[in-house]
């Protein structure tokens, strides 16, 4: 469900949750939105006032559950806190700005959760740039048994034309597009590279791209201990930066990553490079008194180490290269999305955006997408230095 700001979508999905969890005996429901505040600030008092005169209805504020007579629970969470959600069973479940939250949360945690029971899900949310909400939308059109809604204030008529009038005055138009009529072409407020890669699909640089086997792949590492680890798997011809391949998971060691890159290499004839990870991986590890680096070493990947800038200079280093990169649009549509979702934190006491980025699904690709970046920039400084060389001499 597509709709405007304001239509009462988070109230009609949370009603629905309430009349299933009184009609079925000991049932469990899930509303998950991006963060867990924004779960207590958007849904938790809505939640509230339609069950308060429910009878037997019990509050958990700690825990934002509300448990009925029946046994049935409905519950609050946050996508940033996905190990809750994992090992439940779950009846029905809504995502409430899906476009913000990590791609596999379905796929991996929550499906699973929703099979024992033929359980149901249901999204709703208003565009935020061509993501994994946009995605979604376009596979649920070509599918019968799926229910699928776009609801633009002209086909709601719930929002006054005085109001609408005020709003397009004071709002930025992509915004208002967005947010009033559910435009999925404006990306996201604050995004750091939405326009960039809104510009590689105007100029049909996201297209299938395969390996040229004539051609070394290099990859470019985020590593993560309890996060995400994300790579990306490029090739360079000429001034172009093919970025062929992507790839995340997470709570798997060194090991794991290193088969992945076997697999890849047997499966799509991938010859490597070089590979690059940030400088961390020579950080030594309190438990075993060994770096990442050296592990990796042991297991055949030597790492280049990326030289360490500031995060706002390596945000400015990936708009410098964007413009050159061409990307293969199913292999690296998981890393795609996280691009154009990432964007700055924003301040709600002063209304406005931070100078810095909001951490959240979308920050392990686009932190490794950084260091391609600035990893990028030092190999062309070292290129142009014999060129400096000899233009300084005049040689015979």
């Amino acid at each position: 469900i597509i709709a405007h700001r304001r239509s009462g979508k988070t109230t009609a999905t949370l009603n629905h949750l309430v009349r299933d969890a009184m009609k079925v005996k000991k049932s469990k429901y899930a509303f998950i939105a991006p963060t867990y505040k924004q779960a207590k600030n958007v849904a938790w008092d809505i939640i509230k006032e339609a069950t308060k005169k429910i009878d037997g209805v019990i509050f958990n504020e700690s825990e934002l559950r509300v448990n009925f007579i029946n046994g049935s629970k409905i519950i609050l969470y946050g996508s940033d806190n996905p190990d809750a959600l994992r090992g439940m069973a779950l009846w029905g479940v809504i995502f409430d700005e899906y476009s913000q939250q990590p791609q596999n949360i379905f796929t991996e945690i929550i499906r699973p959760a929703l099979t024992d029971h033929k359980g149901y899900a249901i999204w709703i949310g208003t565009p935020k740039g061509k993501n994994a909400f946009y995605n979604l939308y376009q596979y649920a059109k070509t599918d019968k048994k799926w229910l699928t809604m776009l609801l633009s204030v002209d086909d709601t008529g719930l929002i006054d034309k005085e109001e609408l009038k005020d709003a397009k005055a004071v709002m930025p138009e992509e915004e208002f597009q967005q947010e009033f009529y559910c435009s999925f072409e404006s990306p996201m407020q604050g995004s750091y590279y939405g326009k960039l890669i809104q510009r590689a699909e105007k100029e049909k640089r996201i297209l299938n791209l395969p390996c040229d086997e004539n051609i070394k792949v290099n990859t470019w590492w985020d590593l993560g201990i309890g996060d995400s680890t994300t790579i990306w798997f490029t090739q360079d011809i000429g001034n172009t930066i093919r970025v062929i391949d992507c790839y995340e998971n997470s709570g798997e060691g060194l090991a794991f990553y290193v088969n992945i890159l076997d697999k890849k290499r047997e499966e799509l004839n991938y010859i490597y490079g070089s590979h690059n990870a940030p400088h961390d991986i020579e950080v030594r590890e309190l438990g075993t008194g060994k770096s990442r680096y050296e592990v990796a070493a042991k297991l055949g990947v030597r790492f280049n180490v990326v030289k360490k800038i500031s995060i706002e200079d390596g945000i400015n280093a990936v708009r410098g290269i964007l413009n050159r990169c061409w990307f293969d649009e199913e292999k690296c549509k998981a890393g795609l999305n996280a691009l154009r979702d990432y964007h700055k934190e924003w301040d709600d006491k002063r209304q406005e955006f931070k100078a810095r980025p909001y951490h959240d699904w979308s920050s392990h690709f686009s932190d490794a997408f950084r260091y391609l970046a600035v990893g990028h920039r030092e190999i062309q400084q070292r290129v142009k230095e014999p060129e400096e060389l000899y233009n300084k001499y005049d040689l015979i």
